[in-house]
């Protein structure tokens, strides 16, 4: 997948997981006013991270893009690691 088209596809599922969440709590009855703007000014902040993200992006070679992505999933996979590793020995 080519940089452009992976964080697309990513966008795509983060909104559409969210806007389900988003649902299933507000059916639920679990999403009040309280915890509602936490919430959207969380999502504001995102898309800013977005938009910067995107901008960054531009200027980065696909080979670059690609190492500093992965780095970063290994750096994501071992936090949830060990945050598992800590809850289970905890």
């Amino acid at each position: 997948m080519e940089r452009d088209e992976l964080v697309q596809a990513l966008g795509v599922f983060f909104t559409v997981a969210t806007l389900a969440l988003g649902a299933t709590l507000t059916a639920s009855g679990l999403i009040t006013a309280a915890t509602a703007l936490p919430g959207a000014v969380a999502m504001v902040a995102s898309f800013g991270g977005m938009l910067v993200g995107q901008m960054v992006r531009s200027r980065m070679q696909p080979e670059v893009f690609r190492r500093w992505f992965m780095i970063a999933m290994i750096f994501l996979g071992l936090y949830l690691a060990t945050t598992a590793l800590f809850k289970i020995h905890g």
